[in-house]
């Protein structure tokens, strides 16, 4: 029953050409512009080069958006009478929420897999392999915390138009977490508290470990970013359990 249902989930975003754009397309146009100028894509940046820098951003953002709008998805259709539908079937609630995450993971994985493919490509670089395997799973990974973030603008919202302002957000959280263009004095000490900032630390961290402190575009102790990503985490999921029982009360 799940799998069928997984393969029409599938079907049913990847002809969204909402969710084609901005979660697969859009980051990997992103990195084609910015991580393809000569002047500086190719300078040395810790252990690689700044396409490898700006590689990892957009496959972070990518992800991140992907998840937000697919699993916000489940609060809209709860909250306009597809959860009566599928009570009707074999499945269960749980099991339709796992097979949301599962094509959640799917469609981040493949955003972030094509922006890495576009920057194995076009010359993006670190000194050692493992780099590239610990970004990826650690975008992987990181995105799915952003999951609950989407369940909640979904629940408190109730409307298609919620998951719009959810991934409308998420630009602004980018912009101001020091995703697309690297931050510096007020702005990087406030970005330090914006929900992607941990997310992307982490997810740059094995190409930037050996910079030393103090130096320019040296990454924070690895602390930071590991306890801005758990918090965020926490505040998501809180937000999301605080919607969902908000939505069950307006019924």
């Amino acid at each position: 029953m799940i799998a069928t249902y997984i393969r029409v989930e599938f079907a049913r975003h990847f002809r969204d050409g909402y969710n084609l754009v901005f979660a697969l397309l859009l980051p990997a146009a992103m990195y084609f512009l910015f991580g393809n100028i000569p002047s500086y894509t190719d300078a040395e940046v810790g252990s690689g080069n700044v396409k490898f820098y700006l590689m990892v951003s957009m496959a972070a953002y990518g992800a991140a958006v992907s998840t937000v709008a697919i699993a916000g998805t489940v609060a809209t259709e709860t909250m306009q009478g597809w959860g009566r539908q599928i009570a009707l079937t074999r499945m269960t609630p749980a099991s339709f929420v796992a097979s949301k995450m599962i094509v959640a993971a799917t469609v981040a994985a493949a955003s972030a897999a094509l922006v890495f493919a576009l920057g194995a490509g076009t010359g993006a670089r670190v000194t050692d392999g493992w780099m590239w395997v610990v970004s990826y799973l650690i975008i992987l990974s990181g995105a799915m915390i952003f999951a609950c973030y989407g369940i909640g603008v979904g629940m408190l919202f109730k409307s298609e138009s919620a998951l719009g302002l959810a991934s409308g957000l998420m630009v602004f959280f980018a912009f101001f977490g020091n995703v697309f263009m690297p931050l510096e004095g007020g702005m990087l000490d406030a970005a330090r508290f914006t929900p992607m900032f941990g997310y992307v630390a982490l997810a740059r961290y094995p190409m930037l470990h050996e910079i030393p402190a103090g130096m320019d575009m040296a990454p924070d102790p690895l602390w930071i970013p590991v306890t801005s990503v758990v918090a965020w985490a926490l505040i998501f999921a809180l937000f999301a359990v605080f919607a969902t029982r908000k939505a069950k009360a307006r019924q």
